[in-house]
């Protein structure tokens, strides 16, 4: 018979622990209190007004150090955090010992999003120090992460207003079904051997009942005050009535409801130096924005007027627009954003059936059709003459222009109407030939596909995803940071400057301890 040695749980030992000598020099948990001892955290004090009255709080300092730790390792709830404080070790050394609740935790970061930004700053501030910030090169990209909301919650006004009578339409069949069953005796008696299970019915009746009344008054409360939201294109878009600033996002994984986690990183060593969260999956309309903000920061790094005058942003298709064009040139920003179509230009992609061009129908374009300036008219390959009709607003593009088109009985029997503009007006068969207005002197879109074709800029293009995919993977895979749990835009932005501010933190590492000698 086989012998184990003999184990015992119930014997009492005395252990002393000192917290402080639990923090190992060179560790990320030393890096974190390093860097927030070193932080001017009064900005985060003006929330507090109990300097004559009201109970003592806790630090800002201890709050940071234990949330920011807690995100490192994936725990992203208050009440996980609340509970790490408790059971971890080395959270209880960073928290001081402190066992903040998690509403205390949840309050500190819905209510400190500028303390947070300048926390953002000043850790930026930190590893410029160290030498991590070149200034060379940029890349840009979003990261699409769910959020605390339910797809369910999410529609159209039209889809939501559907629901809403459907779930009518469910309770007034549930409350007839249970009137019935409540006279049925043959009921009773079937039930009556499965009581202990089942439990008291009609108490269960009213459970059921008052869910479906709290999801009727939850989607009246919406609709009663909603307005269509509209996306970029200027239709109307998914609201969602759990968190109405939330967009329903198309990610690699399907369908999220969430917010989308831009962020602009350095070459040098991949630290994030300018970040937002939009509510849209659509990353293109931030790029003005996010350049704005890589520029300030970028002038408190180097002081310099000018700090981005011999950089280089790179941005993947999705930033791709004149206007976007036209915004960085207006700035003096040199950027590298390729056209969608860039791959099937590169010959190194000849052999990926994904980016033949044979595989793609060609229809005829603007470039196809003769202008007769005279008559304001065109002439289609077919040599039928097509009017001018009506101006057309561009909303996606904040531009506008004309529609010429001939009536549906010339255009249903026309030989090449099989290769013609792939566009319908209407309801009708006939083509609508668009012609957009030119809004700026000078197409930057035609320069920039003649730029990016270029093999040297190719090279330089390459370097995007080098500098910005590790980004995301250390965040959403080694930290665990893939998801928000806040809801409304402004909380969501903040905690996605705290899980920046984490990674930030996670660079300064190895320097801080090469500095120290570790």
């Amino acid at each position: 018979m086989a012998k184990f040695k003999h184990t015992d749980n119930s014997q009492t030992q005395l252990m002393v622990v000192n917290l402080k000598n639990q923090m190992r020099l060179g560790s990320f948990e030393w890096t974190i209190d390093y860097l927030i001892s070193k932080m001017d955290l009064s900005s985060f004090e003006l929330n507090y007004h109990n300097d004559e009255k009201g109970a003592a709080a806790y630090s800002p300092r201890v709050l940071l150090k234990a949330i920011l730790y807690c995100y490192s390792i994936g725990i992203l709830s208050s009440r996980r955090i609340e509970k790490a404080c408790k059971d971890n070790i080395m959270v209880k050394v960073l928290a001081e010992d402190s066992e903040p609740d998690h509403d205390t935790i949840a309050t500190f970061v819905s209510n400190n999003s500028e303390a947070v930004k300048d926390l953002f700053t000043q850790v930026i501030l930190q590893c410029s120090e160290l030498k991590l910030i070149t200034g060379e090169m940029f890349a840009i990209d979003g990261c699409k992460l769910p959020s605390n909301a339910s797809k369910e919650w999410s529609g159209k006004l039209s889809d939501l207003k559907k629901k809403k009578a459907d779930l009518e339409k469910s309770l007034r069949r549930i409350l007839f079904q249970h009137k019935e069953m409540d006279k049925d005796e043959r009921a009773k008696k079937v039930q009556e051997p499965f009581k202990k299970t089942l439990g008291d019915k009609r108490e269960r009746r009213e459970r059921h009942i008052k869910r479906v009344e709290e999801k009727l008054k939850r989607i009246n409360r919406f609709l009663s005050t909603a307005d269509p939201r509209l996306g970029t294109s200027g239709q109307e878009v998914q609201a969602n009535i759990t968190d109405p600033e939330s967009a329903r996002i198309k990610s690699s994984h399907g369908y999220i409801q969430g917010y989308n986690g831009i962020a602009i990183a350095d070459s040098g060593h991949q630290v994030i130096v300018s970040a937002e969260a939009i509510g849209s999956g659509a990353e293109g309309g931030c790029l003005p924005e996010m350049l704005d903000k890589l520029e300030t920061t970028m002038k408190v790094v180097t002081g310099k007027k000018k700090p981005l005058k011999k950089s280089l942003v790179l941005g993947d298709t999705g930033y791709f627009s004149e206007d976007n064009l036209q915004e960085a040139a207006k700035r003096k920003i040199e950027v590298l954003i390729p056209d969608p179509q860039f791959r099937k230009r590169d010959p190194s992609f000849d052999d990926r059936k994904k980016y033949k061009d044979t595989d793609v129908k060609k229809y005829f374009g603007v470039e196809d059709f003769k202008y007769n300036e005279k008559e304001d008219s065109y002439t289609c390959p077919a040599g039928k003459v097509l009017p001018y009709k009506c101006d057309v607003q561009f909303k996606a593009r904040g531009t506008w222009g004309k529609q010429y088109r001939q009536k549906k009985s010339v255009c249903s029997i026309c030989p090449l109407k099989g290769d013609c503009i792939n566009r319908k007006s209407g309801k009708g068969e006939f083509r609508a030939l668009f012609v957009m207005h030119q809004q700026y002197k000078e197409n930057l879109s035609t320069k920039m596909r003649e730029k990016i074709d270029d093999p040297a800029y190719r090279e330089i293009y390459s370097r995007r995803m080098q500098i910005i995919e590790p980004v995301f993977a250390n965040l959403r895979y080694c930290k665990g940071m893939d998801r928000f749990t806040y809801r409304g835009q402004e909380k969501v932005n903040t905690q996605w400057l705290l899980y920046v501010i984490v990674h930030n933190m996670w660079k300064c590492m190895k320097p801080l301890s090469e500095k120290y000698g570790v």
